[in-house]
C-alpha cells in the first residue's frame, strides 16, 4: 500500500503563476463594488470571469453610498453595471436580469417594483428598462435624464456627459409616456427645441441643454 503525500516544506506547494493577478483583481473589485452579500457576490464574479462574461464590478467607489442609512438598493454605478452586462442586445430575458440583478445584491421588491411599472414580459426591451432604473434613481423626468446622460456617457468623468440624441430621445419618450401627463405634441415640441444644441454638438445632447426646461418635470 503507497504511503499518502506528505508536505515537508512550502516549496513543494505549487501555486498557479496566475494566482496573484485574479486575487489581486477580485480583491480591487470587491473595495470598488462593496457587495452587501460579500459570498453571492463573489460567487457571481468567479463564475462571469470563468464564462468570459462582463463581471458585476463598479468602475469606481461610489462614496456618497456609504453614508446612506439604508444602503441596500439601485445606485448609478450598479445601473451601470447592469448596462455593460445586458445592454449587448436590444433586449434580455427576465430570467437573466433577475441572474444579475441577484448578483450585484440588489433587493428583488425593487426590481419586481421596476418589472411592474414597466409591464414587462418574460422578454424586457433593455433601454426601457435602463429607464426605469433611471427613474428610480432620479425620481423627476428631468433628474432621470441627466443620470442616463451621466450613465451612457463615454465623456470623461466630470465633464459634459453626453449621449446620442437618438439614445436621448427614446428614453425621454418612454419616460413621458410612462407618466401618462404628456400628450405626443409636447414630447415632439420638446425635442424640437433641442435640435438647434443638437446639431452644433454633432447628434449629441449633454443635460445642460434640457436641465432647465419647465415642462419636464
Amino acid at each position: 500500500m503507497p504511503l499518502p503525500d506528505t508536505m515537508y516544506c512550502a516549496e513543494q506547494i505549487n501555486i498557479p503563476p496566475e494566482l496573484p493577478d485574479i486575487l489581486k483583481n477580485f480583491t480591487k473589485a470587491a473595495i470598488r463594488t462593496q457587495p452587501k452579500d460579500v459570498l453571492l457576490w463573489s460567487a457571481t464574479y468567479f463564475h462571469a470571469l470563468c464564462k468570459g462574461e462582463r463581471l458585476p464590478v463598479k468602475d469606481r467607489l461610489e462614496m456618497n453610498v456609504a453614508t446612506q442609512k439604508t444602503d441596500t438598493g439601485l445606485t448609478p454605478g450598479l445601473l451601470k453595471t447592469l448596462h455593460k452586462q445586458l445592454s449587448q442586445n436590444t433586449t434580455c430575458s427576465k430570467e437573466e436580469l433577475q441572474k444579475k440583478w441577484k448578483g450585484l445584491c440588489l433587493p428583488s421588491d425593487q426590481l419586481e417594483t421596476l418589472l411592474s411599472l414597466g409591464s414587462f414580459s418574460s422578454e424586457i426591451d433593455w433601454m426601457e428598462f435602463f429607464a426605469l432604473g433611471c427613474s428610480a434613481l432620479g425620481g423627476t423626468l428631468m433628474s432621470s435624464l441627466k443620470f442616463a446622460c451621466e450613465i451612457l456617457t463615454e465623456d470623461e468623468e466630470d465633464s459634459a456627459a453626453r449621449i446620442p440624441f437618438d439614445t436621448f430621445g427614446k428614453i425621454y419618450t418612454y419616460l413621458a409616456h410612462l407618466d401618462g401627463d404628456m400628450q405626443q405634441d409636447q414630447i415632439d415640441e420638446f425635442l424640437n427645441s433641442l435640435q438647434p444644441q443638437v446639431e452644433l454638438q454633432h447628434g449629441m445632447i449633454k443635460p445642460l441643454d434640457f436641465i432647465h426646461q419647465k415642462h419636464m418635470d
